[in-house]
């Protein structure tokens, strides 16, 4: 079998969009070739291709401000698994976080996270992910006092501003991408004054519309923004939320949702913020933080 010595480790650049694309289809994930393309252009991806020039494995490392960077993408093609290749990789991005002074962080999936725990990652909190087909009819009201409206471009640098003390991460250009990529998911909660109280963006997936990131103040705001955006076009959905928000997880569960994998969010080092999951609601996706 080959292994990472075998076959030369190359750039992935946007413009291989379409060619790795491929890998994500064959593991069943929902990217479609805009999320390559956006993940590529604004991070830096890393693969195997066989002497034909098709791809067997990715891997991406997305920067999110100066101090964390996000490891994903990790896919080998299956006539190459067990190979060393997967792993070969992640050690490479590992690498490149690290040369750069920042923390890596990542989602993994039950499969992954015993193969991250040995080389130092840490548990943070459980993420489930949420499938759902309808939307339409499942309106909740915000709290009194707050207001639901679309999210225009002059709202774009207040989301940043917003969102990265909540969060821990500094990422406008994907908000920005997400919110004119979408703009019927995009909505803005706010509260007296104008005062930004919160946000839902979102994305179609090959498969399914991704409903996230959701960051608010409180979860009754996060469950109003949910609901809006889910109501705005027909789905199927899905949507990743940290276990420790029962009450939009009961919310899903009422729309006939079902949940049949999870993630565990894990860092190699310290991510100040990173570890408090109290106002993010709902993932960009395991792909984007």
């Amino acid at each position: 079998m080959a292994n990472i010595e075998a076959l030369e480790v190359v750039p992935i650049d946007a413009d291989h969009c379409e060619a790795v694309w491929p890998l994500s289809v064959e593991a069943g994930w929902n990217q479609n070739v805009a999320d390559w393309r956006f993940m590529l252009g604004a991070g830096r991806g890393f693969g195997c291709t066989d002497p034909d020039g098709k791809w067997q494995a990715s891997s991406l490392v997305l920067p999110l401000g100066q101090k964390l960077a996000w490891i994903s993408m990790v896919l080998v093609t299956k006539a190459r698994r067990r190979s060393g290749l997967g792993t070969g990789l992640l050690k490479r991005c590992i690498d490149e976080v690290r040369s750069a002074g920042a923390v890596a962080g990542l989602d993994a999936t039950e499969q992954g996270r015993p193969i991250y725990l040995p080389l130092g990652f840490r548990d943070l909190y459980k993420i489930s992910r949420w499938h759902f087909d309808h939307g339409e009819g499942t309106a909740v009201r915000p709290p009194v006092g707050v207001n639901l409206r679309p999210i225009v471009q002059a709202d774009l640098p207040k989301l940043a501003l917003y969102d990265r003390p909540l969060t821990g991460m500094e990422r406008p250009a994907i908000l920005a991408h997400l919110a004119l990529r979408q703009p019927g998911r995009a909505w803005i909660a706010e509260g007296a004054g104008g005062k930004l109280a919160g946000f839902v963006l979102g994305r179609e997936g090959r498969m399914a519309t991704s409903l996230g990131p959701v960051v608010a103040d409180n979860e009754a705001i996060a469950l109003a923004l949910i609901a809006k955006a889910a109501a705005s076009a027909p789905g199927p959905f899905i949507i990743d939320v940290p276990e420790a928000h029962r009450a939009v997880c009961a919310w899903l569960e009422a729309q006939g949702a079902t949940t049949p994998r999870g993630y565990m969010r894990m860092t190699l080092g310290e991510a100040k913020g990173l570890d408090d999951p109290t106002h993010l609601f709902a993932l960009a996706g395991p792909e984007l933080g």
